[in-house]
């Protein structure tokens, strides 16, 4: 029997210029990962040295710091070598080798330890809120950054993990590293395990409409009978829209066409250099208020349900306030999945906005920027989102794939997480400024878009609105402010989770819950409407589809064919466009 051979490990006197060239491209990728996470809190750092803290509080922290320090290293100077160290919390060092070593046991403990005291000294910072809390997330980051896990001299899982190895952890560590350094960032899952349209995006349909922004595809019908109003689904143009169609028991497509809707969704190009010049109106006119238009064509239908997710949802909006203020109302549902309409607040995310960003944007992205308008590159996106959860989304897979050599599992989502989308400069500057800075989205009459003043108060269709419990992006006191917004029937459901885990629910896996209210009222704080609603165990898909199918009409035999005479079937789902890399 052929034995399996084990990596050879790299020689460190004999790697020359193949390893001094991987390592100095290793330093040049942290750096612009670094460079791009300081962009955004830089300027706390700039005027911190400004602000000040309290001399009471900064005398309680230094007794407090020296207190428990004192304790820690009595502690450990006086433990007995058999006896193991507690067990710590955190769940970076949780393997028994932190706590069997003694050395380790204090490292992770001192770690700690600083960390609560740096956290405790940025919450004592004078200074208004949004300076005070960039501080609080730059410590945060620079905390996440210095833990000892990070580093392969202070991880004795990944020490012992290489001693019994004999040393191949190392080397699948350095070649894992090698390949990221190739792909240009750190990866989270396999992504050789999946390929769209062979097993994530595999619902069956096809493209039967397509322009310079986006595809529309229609989904093969699994009823015989569908209802009359068709339903449309608007993504996020900032990621593929196979979130909605992952694997064929998590799919919301899936699950909608089940539910006997005839089912159309908008799969957004993925802008390249000819696609600088797009604008936020090019967004809403030549995409989502040309769907709607195709969708009527094709089925007859006057009226539509219409479902807008994350940045889809504002966009939809937009695209009905447009329409209303042209006197159509093609809208039968509204559905916001962890949708910014009122920009007010928006946690961590407020902290990357002011003027001084916003302009710098515009001068370097914008329609009238020195050199042109440009792209924002979606791996500086990707990098931005996983930094505001650095534990798991970056330092997580730094030590698993590079300290112990651990190729990272397969997950769809997470593959889908790293297929990254670009966004043209003046469509992101304009959304950056009149909304995260302005917020004049829910002002009636403050924006011109398409040529018509915007009052999304005089979108006359029903409006199921949803928010996530833990949504890090769209928190959910900032989904429910969408209810005050919109002047019609409204109906408000908070899911368990978070932005994505939260809304890709599916019943059958019975997890997670949600709240609705006792009735249907919808005050202006959203704090009482949760003390007056009730947790409902499992997904709150199933209410979404009564609500949905109440608004669907009649039904009537399901068509044989995808599009009509006019619009024909181009090619199957899920079409060339959601292949396009960034």
């Amino acid at each position: 029997m052929k034995q399996k051979s084990k990596p050879v490990l790299p020689d460190p006197l004999a790697l020359g210029k193949a390893a001094e060239e991987a390592v100095e491209q290793a330093v040049e990728k942290a750096g612009e990962m670094a460079s791009e996470m300081a962009a955004g809190v830089g300027e706390a750092w700039k005027v911190f040295s400004g602000l000040q803290i309290p001399v009471q509080s900064w005398a309680q922290l230094q007794a407090d710091y020296v207190k428990q320090a004192s304790a820690l290293w009595n502690e450990a100077v006086t433990q007995k070598p058999a006896e193991a160290a507690p067990k710590l919390k955190d769940r970076r060092f949780a393997d028994p080798s932190w706590t069997s070593n003694p050395a380790s046991s204090f490292t992770a403990q001192l770690y700690l330890l600083n960390a609560q005291t740096l956290n405790r000294m940025a919450e004592q910072v004078q200074g208004d809120e949004k300076t005070r809390a960039r501080i609080r997330f730059a410590v945060q980051q620079m905390i996440d950054a210095a833990a000892p896990s990070n580093f392969l001299a202070l991880n004795p899982e990944a020490q012992q993990l290489a001693l019994q190895t004999q040393g191949e952890s190392i080397a699948k560590g350095m070649q894992l590293l090698l390949a990221d350094i190739q792909r240009g960032h750190v990866s989270q899952t396999d992504e050789r395990a999946f390929e769209v349209g062979k097993n994530v995006a595999t619902t069956a349909g096809d493209v039967v409409f397509e322009n310079e922004f986006f595809q529309l595809i229609e989904y093969k019908p699994l009823t015989k009978q569908v209802h009359e109003r068709p339903f449309l689904m608007v993504p996020p143009c900032i990621n593929k829209f196979y979130i909605l169609d992952l694997q064929p028991e998590n799919s919301l497509i899936r699950y909608a066409v089940e539910q006997g809707h005839r089912t159309f969704v908008v799969s957004w190009r993925n802008p390249d250099e000819s696609c600088v010049h797009w604008t936020w109106d090019d967004y809403v006119e030549g995409a989502a208020i040309q769907a709607i238009q195709v969708v009527q064509e094709i089925t007859g239908s006057e009226q539509i349900n219409t479902l807008g997710f994350c940045v889809g949802g504002t966009i939809l909006a937009t695209a009905l306030g447009v329409l209303a203020a042209r006197g159509e109302q093609p809208a039968a549902s509204v559905t916001l999945l962890t949708t910014l309409i009122d920009f007010a607040s928006n946690g961590v995310l407020d902290l990357f906005v002011d003027e001084q960003s916003v302009k710098l944007r515009d001068m370097t992205l914008g329609p009238d920027a020195p050199k042109g308008p440009g792209l924002l590159k979606g791996q500086e996106l990707a990098t931005t989102f996983s930094f505001l959860r650095p534990n798991d989304l970056v330092w997580n897979y730094v030590v698993g794939n590079y300290l112990k050599g651990e190729a990272p599992p397969a997950f769809d989502l997470l593959y889908w997480n790293g297929d990254s989308t670009n966004m043209p400069g003046p469509m992101y500057c304009w959304y950056l400024r009149h909304t995260y800075l302005q917020n004049e989205l829910k002002l009636p009459g403050r924006l011109t878009v398409c040529g018509e003043k915007l009052d999304l108060g005089k979108i006359q269709a029903p409006v199921y609105i949803y928010g996530s419990r833990e949504d890090h992006i769209v928190p959910w006191d900032a989904a429910y402010r969408s209810t005050q917004v919109f002047k019609g029937e409204k109906r408000f459901v908070l899911g368990a989770s978070g932005h994505i885990a939260g809304v890709i629910n599916p019943p059958a896996k019975g997890k997670r819950s949600h709240w609705i209210g006792k009735t249907a009222a919808l005050p202006a704080d959203h704090n009482k409407w949760f003390e007056g609603a009730v947790e409902h165990p499992g997904s709150w898909w199933t209410d979404w589809s009564n609500w949905l199918g109440q608004h669907a009409g009649e039904s009537k035999p399901a068509p044989k064919a995808p599009g009509n005479r006019k619009y024909k079937a181009i090619e199957p789902a899920p079409g060339r466009y959601v292949k396009q890399k960034a």
